[in-house]
């Protein structure tokens, strides 16, 4: 404890004053300058090291400094080079700059300024470009990470532990600030800009509305990730992006040859996509204590696991009938609620449903990698592919060693992964989906979790796509090649990335337009669709493109460097190089050559400090946090049953007074909630008090209103369940649209002629006017 309150209050000198953001975005495309301004207000010459998060597919493209006037470009090199260059630079008194990532996760970057003199500035900049999501509402996500949570040490892992000895003090602490602006680009014109964040006008610069920019208005706090969402006139259209090569590089090189990123939405015909009642459905949800922080830092309620709980109570009502399920909870030890997945009816399924409401952030930390392990010694189901769903709001240190077991096994299953909360890793989230062909989502702020899981349940719900190809219509002597894999898995409505590489005979300017094709099979149905673009490179010199191209190659040579494979190391090496795309092999370094300055005097080390985000959180709560120490005998909490005894856990979490816990409100369950609760397996609903109340009628009035002696009261009441569904919760359709298909399918069946008289009869009870279309008539 003494560590502690000296750690806490220890008052250093932080040579960091400011961050300031550019970002341009161009469709769904950011390129990113970030400037750190530095100024060492000590007697004595200082390094700085700044560690930070960056997501996992970004690509770091160019590092420079400037420095007492002299503008220094850094030049990537192999790591181990870079930093002895470094190391040895500031041996000799030289000012030195390195950029390198940190372990292997690849969403930790660290920022080190060596030899800086005594009263001098210095500006460091580094840039990236990255992807950004399409959100379900057609939304443009791009997120600036600001939040760096501590990662979890699993017991027996001997890796580097990024973030030890980052110092983390209370937000109001930090000295430095951050701003950000961006410049928007679209030919489809820009609707609209949301954020988490205070926003400046909207101030569009063409009267089109193609071009548009926007600040924030003022600095935002350090305790969530800033996020942007950019809502374009047309967000679904398909298109091509052909950059020229960079002028002096090799032709038939990397950045020599043309390259172009084609975005794809395949287009699948509904009829196509019909339910399929098969498949092995398994929920692995993160009980770590951590889950009983909020889902926003600005909220108290709902906690991160009160909103898990929710969701898969959605989930569980949306599966269909015939279809195996299981769930398990993670943290330092795990468990599920079958020895194996069971089928689904109404009895394991309102067996489940009780289980899921005693559910607790109770296990302590976030050991994700034996749960996976057992699933996959798990038998699968013939005729059931195996659909696995991850909530995590975790950060481990094994990161690689959890995607490298999910892709062993991707022949097995599709993996459809969620990441929960600021600081979330996207290393570990987008990782484990990419390794077994699923998709990765996002939660932060006042997201709601559910949308966005269940769309990815309609995915998984899909038919399995098969014989993906891509085919070229491109003029005599050219000849495009892949970059990375291509795209492995289909799923309508979500974009597919494609990077292409074009070689041979450049072409004139009047050359007519080229193709592409992709072509894929469903149930025994050939598809084709064709996108056709010019041979008209885009202008601009930071080649976003060939970046973004070289990141998805590295990607997966890396995977092959977990791997263990020395020739996947070699050609990332040479790709990273060549790019001049920073990876894990390699590290940006900037040595002060021009102005031939000394700098005399004993080096002193300065950590930037972060937010201590994870103790405001349980602040908001009834946990206390320590941090910073190393645990090295077993702690239990009372309330919740964890034992955390491993050496390197650096949180420990400790009851308040139950008096503080008594105090807190409950947050309300939802109408909506408390009626899919109600719903049966089969997707009918009884006609009982508790519906009645949902309802807002009586029982009583409820039951004298049957239509006719020919409908049961489970027909009516089902009719009563879809009605008020779309009259009182049309704004969270996408939460229970499966459901309510069943539900719909369920009563058709069943209730015949007697249908339209039903549907006519709810109305008037309820006071709504639902169309017949709603049950297809």
């Amino acid at each position: 404890m003494e560590l502690v309150r000296r750690l806490r209050l220890r008052k250093e000198p932080v040579p960091l004053c400011s961050s300031s953001v550019s970002v341009l975005i161009r469709g769904f495309v950011a390129d990113v300058g970030c400037e750190l301004l530095y100024r060492n207000e000590e007697l004595g010459p200082v390094e700085v090291v700044f560690k930070f998060p960056m997501d996992a597919e970004a690509a770091v493209y160019a590092f420079e400094a400037r420095l007492g006037g002299a503008c220094i470009q850094a030049q990537l090199h192999e790591k181990k080079q870079a930093q002895e260059l470094y190391g040895d630079t500031l041996a000799g008194g030289q000012s030195s700059f390195l950029l390198q990532q940190e372990g292997t996760g690849g969403d930790v970057f660290s920022c080190s300024l060596g030899n800086l003199p005594p009263g001098e500035e210095a500006v460091l900049t580094l840039r990236y470009v990255c992807e950004l999501p399409l959100e379900p509402d057609g939304a443009a996500r791009y997120v600036l990470p600001t939040v760096l949570r501590p990662r979890y040490t699993p017991h027996g892992w001997h890796g580097e532990d990024v973030t030890q000895g980052v110092p983390r003090v209370p937000q109001r602490e930090l000295p430095y600030i951050l701003s950000l602006s961006a410049t928007l680009q679209s030919p489809h014109g820009i609707n609209r800009v949301l954020s988490n964040c205070p926003l400046t006008p909207l101030s569009y610069t063409a009267g089109n509305r193609t071009t548009a920019q926007v600040s924030l208005a003022q600095a935002p706090p350090w305790d969530r990730d800033v996020e942007l969402l950019v809502y374009y006139a047309e967000p679904h259209k398909p298109s091509a992006v052909l950059e020229a090569g960079l002028p002096g590089a090799k032709p038939g090189s990397l950045m020599g040859d043309p390259a172009v990123m084609v975005t794809l939405l395949p287009s699948v015909p509904e009829a196509v996509l019909a339910q399929s009642r098969a498949g092995e459905f398994i929920l692995l949800l993160d009980r770590s204590s951590s889950m009983t922080c909020p889902m926003d830092s600005r909220d108290l309620f709902p906690q991160r696991i009160d909103s898990a709980k929710e969701t898969l109570i959605l989930l569980l009502k949306s599966l269909p009938l015939g279809c195996y399920f299981n769930i398990y909870g993670f943290g330092t030890e795990f468990e599920s609620f079958y020895p194996q997945s069971v089928e689904y009816t109404q009895q394991t399924m309102a067996e489940s449903l009780q289980r899921i409401q005693l559910l607790q952030a109770d296990l302590g930390g976030t050991r994700i990698l034996e749960p996976l392990q057992a699933i996959y010694r798990s038998p699968s189901r013939d005729g059931h592919p195996r659909q696995l769903f991850v909530f995590t709001d975790g950060e481990v240190e094994n990161t690689q060693d959890v995607i490298t077991e999910v892709w062993r096994n991707r022949g097995t299953h599709r993996c459809f992964s969620f990441g929960i909360g600021d600081g979330v890793s996207t290393a570990l989230i987008k990782g484990i989906a990419r390794a077994a062909g699923g998709s990765a989502e996002f939660i932060t702020g006042q997201d709601r979790m559910q949308p966005k899981v269940l769309q990815s349940l309609k995915r998984a719900l899909q038919p399995a796509v098969t014989g993906i190809s891509l085919s070229w219509e491109l003029p005599p002597g050219m000849q495009a090649q892949l970059l990375h894999r291509g795209p492995e898995v289909i799923f309508a409505g979500q974009r597919s990335l494609v990077y292409v590489q074009l070689r041979g005979q450049p072409q004139p300017p009047d050359t007519p337009m080229v193709g592409v094709t992709l072509q894929y099979g469903i149930q025994d149905q050939t598809y084709k669709e064709t996108l056709q673009f010019p041979l008209q490179p885009h202008d601009g010199d930071r080649l976003p493109v060939h970046r973004l191209a070289a990141k998805s190659l590295l990607l997966e040579l890396e995977g092959g460097v977990g791997a263990g494979l020395e020739g996947a190391r070699h050609r990332a090496l040479e790709a990273s190089l060549s790019s001049g795309v920073l990876c894990s092999l390699t590290a940006y370094v900037g040595v002060d050559t021009e102005r031939g300055l000394l700098v005399q005097g004993p080096l002193v080390r300065r950590d930037v400090p972060l937010t201590d985000l994870i103790r405001k959180c349980v602040e908001m709560r009834d946990y206390a946090l320590i941090s910073e120490v190393s645990i090295d005998r077993v702690y239990e909490c009372p309330a919740s049953r964890v034992r955390l005894d491993e050496p390197n856990y650096r949180s420990v979490f400790g009851r308040l007074s139950h008096d503080l816990r008594a105090a807190q409100r409950m947050p309300e369950e939802s109408p909506l909630l408390r009626l899919v609760s109600l719903q049966n397996a089969d997707g009918s609903w009884d006609l009982d008090p508790q519906l009645a109340a949902v309802l807002g009628v009586s029982e009583t009035d409820a039951r004298e209103r049957i239509p006719s002696e020919d409908v049961t009261p489970n027909i009516w009441a089902t009719v009563l369940a879809v009605v008020w569904l779309h009259d009182q919760a049309v704004g969270q359709r996408d939460e229970w649209e499966l459901l309510e298909a069943k539900a719909v399918s369920w009563v058709r069946d069943r209730a015949g002629a007697r249908l339209s008289e039903c549907l006519k009869a709810a109305n008037a009870l309820l006071g709504c006017s639902v169309g017949p279309a709603v049950f297809g008539l």
